[in-house]
């Protein structure tokens, strides 16, 4: 088992970082008004997140630079590159920072739950915790610990789920036959918004450097990396399903109303009055998880694109996730939402995404930096649907946030 465990690392990373409260919470929201509808989009996320982040770690082992490298190195000297390092630092690096918000709230209102105790002393050793994690510089121990929070989500929501017992038949339904019900539009773009992140792209491409040393060779790395991908991240997948239909069975066509103050009543059927606390535990682990990988992200992509040195315990490295999770720490512990920042991290996440999955499917195609492990067919393939679906998943993100601005 030692043996089997030593092959995940990064990938487990990448979903920790995209289950995190904002992917419970619309998963809930998801499976309460539309039941087993959207279970399609779902599919889909996880399916573009994997071919995404296949081809990121395969860059980074093969050619040994991080996405943000290589989009410096890529196109040095020119205006593109200049307009590269400015989308990276504020997508990746001011977004994280307004997104850590998030992260924090979320796992401080898993633990206000359930002890009265007030949002912002949580929010504050929530911070600390994360601080405390970060702070070590260990890659090792942060993957642990980020394993076991991501085991004790899917324990908890797939056991609720074997016993609610819902219809394999319309689960199917959602899955094959993919619908938009009335109203639908927006959940569908928050299921895979939250589930196909940029960040992830430039934390994993990171990642897998520090598992798989440049002395192991490029095809046990590579089998072994691609093992981890689409393992940890179906994990994922599998979660956001169980989440999507044990509040299916608990809310879509009953007499329940869905709120915040009811979520965690999907998990009755399996632990009965406990279920608050279990939930509680969840959104915690969740908040956590993404408070953790978030800052570390940021400071990844931040330094690669930078030239800055990315070691775990460098000046700079930590300048940077400590930037980013002071600021999300202190906006919670405050009670303060950046809705200024969040729109603007949501308008250059809506340009990075598609700018990230064009620049992969580009470089993935050059041989003269990767050789025989270029794409092939059915990879070009699978990276233009997602291309295309990104393209306009960022044109109607630009064009919420333009909404939202005019509304205001």
């Amino acid at each position: 088992m030692r043996r089997i465990g030593s092959k995940f690392g990064p990938g487990v990373l990448v979903t920790a970082a995209f289950i995190g409260p904002g992917t419970v919470t619309t998963a809930s929201i998801a499976g309460a008004q539309f039941g087993f509808a959207l279970l399609w989009a779902l599919a889909f996320s996880v399916l573009a997140t994997i071919v995404l982040q296949e081809m990121a770690a395969r860059l980074a082992l093969v050619t040994r630079q991080g996405l943000s490298q290589a989009l410096r190195s890529a196109y040095r000297d020119r205006w593109l590159g200049s307009a590269s390092v400015i989308l990276v630092i504020a997508a990746v690096g001011i977004g994280n920072a307004a997104y850590q918000t998030g992260n924090i709230t979320g796992a401080a209102l898993g633990l206000q739950s359930i002890s009265g105790i007030d949002l912002g002393w949580w929010a504050l050793l929530v911070g600390a915790l994360a601080g405390v994690l970060l702070a070590t510089g260990v890659y090792a121990l942060i993957e642990k610990l980020l394993i076991s929070l991501v085991l004790l989500m899917s324990l908890v929501f797939l056991l609720t789920l074997a016993m609610v017992r819902p219809s394999i038949g319309a689960m199917l339904d959602g899955l094959l036959l993919p619908t938009l019900p009335a109203g639908s539009l927006l959940t569908v773009m928050a299921l895979i918004g939250t589930t196909v992140v940029p960040y992830n792209l430039f934390l994993h491409a990171s990642a897998v450097q520090e598992k798989w040393p440049p002395a192991l060779s490029k095809p046990t790395a590579l089998r072994e990396s691609r093992l981890d991908t689409c393992v940890a991240i179906g994990l994922g997948g599998l979660i956001t399903l169980a989440i999507m239909s044990t509040s299916a069975a608990a809310f879509f066509g009953g007499d329940q109303a869905f709120s915040a103050a009811t979520m965690s009543q999907q998990l009755e059927p399996l632990l009965g009055p406990a279920a608050r606390y279990f939930f509680a535990a969840g959104l915690f682990a969740a908040g956590l998880s993404s408070a953790v990988t978030a800052p570390l992200a940021a400071a990844y992509a931040v330094c690669g694109v930078l030239g800055w040195p990315r070691d775990l315990r460098g000046g700079r490295f930590r300048a940077v996730w400590v930037a980013v999770l002071v600021c999300g720490t202190v906006f919670s512990a405050i009670g303060i939402k950046p809705l200024a920042a969040i729109l603007f991290a949501q308008a250059a996440n809506g340009f990075l995404l598609p700018f990230c999955a064009v620049f992969l499917l580009l470089i993935m195609n050059r041989r003269d930096m990767l050789g025989a492990y270029t794409n092939k067919t059915l990879a070009n393939t699978l990276g233009v649907a997602v291309v295309l679906v990104t393209v306009a998943l960022g044109i109607i993100k630009i064009q919420q946030v333009l909404g939202a601005i005019r509304g205001g």
